[in-house]
């Protein structure tokens, strides 16, 4: 597996089609690991970036439910107690901070927007508006720690292929099955990508 693999990361280096499907680097996208991405802490994730600029980049894994629920991490605040909602693992940077994203049409003027009625931040009144609202379109997901990037650090990955940039699907953060969403994805792009979609993550077991 590991050599079809790499001779299929090649090919497409030869096509042009991995820079073809990449877009700028920007807060609203989708990183998607590539399959040859071996580092465990973001092999098979899809990243949403929710900031890019001159000072690095910050972005949450979506699609790493954790076996903890939001009120086990947020056990202080009385809203949640109780609470099912899982709690994500966004990244290997600061664990023992919680994150949280929303999706919804009215947003505190600390909230930091990243794309499409989704912001980052917020406060407390916006779960609780959510947990308690009845028949509600808006949702919510908290990550434990976020993915950070050094200026250039990202740059540089892209360069050596660990990434395929995307347009954001809020779907896939508030919506889709999260173990499908990697494997989902690649099935929309090339063909030599399919092959990948049911890897397992650990590459010996295959």
């Amino acid at each position: 597996m590991l050599l079809r693999e790499a001779q299929c990361l090649r090919k497409l280096r030869g096509q042009g089609r991995i820079s073809l499907m990449n877009i700028e680097l920007r807060k609203d996208i989708f990183l998607i690991a590539a399959p040859s991405l071996r580092d465990p802490n973001f092999r098979q994730t899809v990243v949403l970036l929710c900031e890019h600029g001159p000072e690095g980049a910050l972005g949450a894994i979506v699609n790493r439910p954790t076996a903890m629920s939001i009120s086990e991490a947020l056990p202080q605040v009385p809203v949640i107690e109780g609470a099912s909602h899982v709690l994500y693992a966004g990244g290997p940077v600061q664990t023992n901070q919680v994150m949280l994203l929303y999706r919804g049409d009215q947003f505190p003027d600390n909230a930091h927007h990243v794309f499409d009625g989704v912001c980052l931040g917020g406060d407390v009144g916006m779960v609780e508006r959510i947990l308690t609202g009845v028949g509600t379109a808006e949702s919510f997901r908290a990550y434990l720690g976020y993915s950070g990037w050094a200026p250039g650090q990202l740059e540089n990955e892209m360069k050596t292929g660990s990434w395929i940039t995307l347009p954001a699907d809020p779907q896939a953060v508030f919506e889709k099955d999260p173990t499908r969403v990697w494997g989902d994805i690649l099935l929309t792009l090339d063909e030599l990508y399919h092959p990948y979609a049911e890897m397992p993550f650990d590459p010996s077991c295959n």
